[in-house]
């Protein structure tokens, strides 16, 4: 039986007002609606341009938010008004002193259905964001919408594929990497090129786990940062379904057929194949 699923992928610049950036979002949501998309989906640090370009910007915390908080409850009206579930990229958390970088899910009824905390936190020139982040301590979440079961991971995330596996196990039909990365002025790309490597572990992850991926990139210059776009949709065994450009400012769209995974985990059987006792390696440091 065919689970199509229409994705929407908003590839988008960030200006400094997040009131502006918001407004953004809401007109990109209520395009993605009216264009017959089910789940729209957000990048990283969606409501300002990306602070830990800077090893330090006290004036980040300003703009953190509470998770749920008014952020949510105005997005679920629209997701509400508008039938559409949203993967809400990821924001700046504050929860009790402690800053996190987080996504969060609100089903097609408006329905705030859960959160996660980025698990992995890089810290490099241009991204210090171990300067401003916690590492993330509820785990990996998988949240049942009205389109299909949802796992979230957010951006550095998206190169283990311990994370991917565990949301795979944990029943995902699809996982979203809501992404800032991009090229970085002064920095070359020497061990090769940096939009191929990343495309090409996130497809890795979608054949191996038997999974469809959705990462979703920024897009426009800040500062010494050129943030690369190229969001894409891939299937369960990495058939690129969709791709956005590179520098481009748009909305990527894909249909999704979730009853694919099974039908390639039924033949690969990279599941039933696995041997966890022999994994124990993985747990340690």
């Amino acid at each position: 039986m065919n689970i199509k699923v229409e994705i929407a992928l908003v590839q988008m610049g960030m200006g400094s007002s997040q009131k502006e950036n918001l407004q953004k979002s809401l007109k990109y949501i209520r395009e993605a609606a009216q264009a017959g998309a089910n789940i729209v989906a957000f990048p990283e640090l969606f409501l300002g341009q990306y602070f830990p370009k800077k090893k330090q910007d006290p004036s980040a915390k300003k703009c953190a938010q509470t998770i749920p908080g008014s952020l949510t409850e105005h997005l679920g009206k629209v997701a509400r008004e508008h039938k559409i579930v949203i993967v809400g990229g990821s924001v700046y958390e504050q929860d009790k002193g402690r800053y996190y970088n987080t996504s969060f899910v609100i089903d097609s009824d408006g329905k705030f259905l859960g959160k996660y905390r980025k698990m992995h936190i890089p810290h490099d020139p241009s991204f210090y964001e171990g300067n401003y982040f916690e590492p993330g301590n509820i785990g990996f979440q998988v949240f049942k919408t009205k389109f299909g079961k949802i796992g979230v991971l957010i951006c550095y995330d998206q190169w283990f594929p311990e994370a991917a596996r565990s949301i795979a196990l944990a029943g995902a039909d699809i996982i979203f990497y809501p992404t800032a990365i991009g090229f970085v002025q002064g920095i070359e790309q020497a061990e090769g090129d940096w939009v191929d490597a990343w495309i090409t572990v996130q497809r890795g992850h979608a054949i191996a786990n038997s999974v469809h991926i959705a990462p979703i990139n920024r897009v426009g210059k800040e500062d010494e940062m050129t943030f690369f776009g190229n969001s894409f949709v891939s299937g369960p065994f990495g058939t690129m379904l969709a791709r956005g450009s590179q520098g481009k400012e748009e909305i990527v769209y894909a249909s999704c057929d979730f009853s694919q995974n099974e039908l390639v985990r039924k033949g690969w059987r990279f599941m039933d194949s696995r041997r966890p006792e022999q994994y124990k390696t993985l747990c340690k440091k």
